[in-house]
Order: C-alpha cells, then structure tokens, then sequence
C-alpha cells in the first residue's frame, strides 16, 4: 500500500502524540488507530500496523526495567507463557472476521474504551491484599488480556496495571514494570501471527514505532505511573492535553478532506423514517464522531493525572 509523504509525516506526528500519552497516562491506541483507519488502511492491518508501532515503546520499556532489576523473570514466566498463548489466539480469530464487520465493530470498541479511560478508577501507590494466587492470576490475566490485545489492542497496558494491582496486590510501580513485560509479550505473540498472515504495513509500522519509542524515552525515567507528580507532572498534563487535541483534529481533518462531508451529528432513524446517509458515507460520519468521542477520552485520562 503506497502512502504519500504528508500521510506518512501525520502518521509520525500521531506516533509522537502516542508515545508521549503512553508514557504518563496510557491508551496511545486511542490515537494510532483511528488515525491508521482514516486513511484507508483495512482494519486487520490497522491493527497489525500498529501493533507493530507500540511494539518498539513496549521493548524500550521493558528493557528498562530489566535492566534495572525490577521484574522477576521466575515469577511471572507462567504470566508469559499465557499471555503469548492468549495474545495468539486472539490474532488468529481477528484474521479470521469479515474485513466489513471489523470495520463496523472498531470504532465502537474504540469509543467504549476511551468512555472506560473517563471513568477508571485510580490505583494507587500502595500495596494490597494479594486476592488469587499467582498461578491462577497468570493463567487469567494472561490468558484474559493476552487475548484482547491479539484481537484488538488499545489499553492493554493499563489493564495488566489493574490486574496487578486489584488481584496480585502490587504497588502501582510494581505494576507497571511487570504490566510492560507482558504487554511486549503480547505484542511479539500478535506480530508473530500478524506477519504470517501478511498483514502488517511494515513502512508505517516502523516509521511510527521509532518516534513512539524516542517521544516514550523523553518522559523516562517515568514510563507511565512511576511518573511523580508536582509542576512536572502538571507541565506534561498540559502538554498532553494539547498534543491530544492536535493530533486528533488531524485526524477528523483528513477524514473530512476525504470524503467532503460536514462534521455534524448523525440523525437518528426511528422506525418508518426514510433511509438515512448511504452506507459510504455513514462510516466517514462515524470516524468523526469517533475522533471527538476519543479525544474526550484520552483528555480525560490525561487529566486524572
């Protein structure tokens, strides 16, 4: 699929975007992927793409916390063994839906994520009662998340964060140092199978992935929660809060360039009205309306900081 070089230059700036809200809030898919669908990209491989984007933010992170010994590689070998079989499955099952049902179900699940990043509760720094034990925990969370991110991917960060923390009883940082190596195990286990089934804009996915990881890196050594707080923490909040509002416009700006239509409210139908907006023209209409519905969700995770 050949992309002109302005498309390419978006694609970069919302990678940017991405990585940056990553690092201190989570939820850069809100961002990558309806940006990647906007231009036309099938949904697989919108998916697939940016699968391969976050991949690089995943391993940066990961690698630093290696390095600096904050996971046990012999506590949570079973979370990765589970986490890579469920990420698999759940790549190989989105392959498999009609390219027109995908495209019709994204933007939906992209919208009741952003909606789940507005009101998530906070998690704090504190540890808490441990709930399951860890080998159920692995094959659960594992297993549960390792899944929907093969499948469709936004958030999967902040989940593993959650689980750790609600039924593992970590800390917040903690969470986050173990909630990255499972999410890159994740990534590798979806590209794996992505590749396989050819699904993957190579081109865009690195171009993307590189100016992730670089804007990721700037915010280190905070990658994401175990990001203090204070007037640094409240400089980032704002300059989060614009980058997601630019990047966004973009985004509906080219969907709107694309298909000439005004950004305005889609009527609703009640039984015995006329038919409304041809089928081609309602899903741009969607898109934009995505875009404000994720825009407000990604400030409003930004905004929790």
């Amino acid at each position: 699929m050949e992309l002109e070089i302005s498309t390419l230059i978006l694609l970069a700036f919302c990678g940017i975007a991405a990585g940056f809200i990553d690092s201190i809030a989570g939820g850069g898919g809100l961002l990558t992927v309806p940006a990647l669908l906007s231009i036309g990209i099938p949904p697989a491989q919108a998916l697939a793409t940016n699968k391969l984007q976050s991949s690089f933010g995943s391993f940066s992170a990961t690698f630093y916390f290696l390095r600096r010994g904050y996971i046990d590689l012999k506590l949570i070998r079973n979370g990765v063994f589970f986490t890579f079989i469920g990420s698999a499955l759940g790549t190989l099952l989105v392959q498999q839906i009609d390219p027109s049902a995908l495209k019709q179900a994204i933007p939906f699940m992209l919208i009741g994520f952003a909606l789940y990043f507005m009101f998530s509760p906070r998690i704090g720094e504190e540890d808490r009662q441990q709930r399951i034990n860890f080998s159920l925990f692995s094959l659960l969370v594992g297993l549960g998340v390792g899944f929907y991110d093969g499948f469709f991917g936004p958030g999967t960060g902040s989940f593993f964060a959650i689980a750790f923390v609600a039924l593992a009883g970590f800390n917040l940082s903690k969470a986050t140092a173990y909630s990255k190596l499972l999410n890159f195990t994740s990534n590798v286990a979806s590209l794996i199978f992505f590749m396989l089934g050819g699904k993957i804009l190579w081109q865009v996915g690195i171009i993307m992935g590189i100016v992730y990881a670089v804007a990721d890196d700037l915010i280190e050594p905070g990658h994401q929660p175990v990001l203090g707080k204070g007037r640094r923490a409240a400089n980032l909040q704002a300059a989060a809060q614009r980058l997601v509002a630019n990047v966004i416009d973009l985004v509906a700006d080219r969907a709107k360039m694309a298909t000439d239509l005004p950004i305005e409210p889609l009527p609703l139908r009640r039984q015995g009205d006329a038919p409304g907006l041809p089928h081609e023209q309602l899903e741009p209409q969607l898109l934009l309306q995505l875009a404000n519905a994720v825009r407000q969700g990604a400030l409003g995770q930004v905004q929790r900081l």
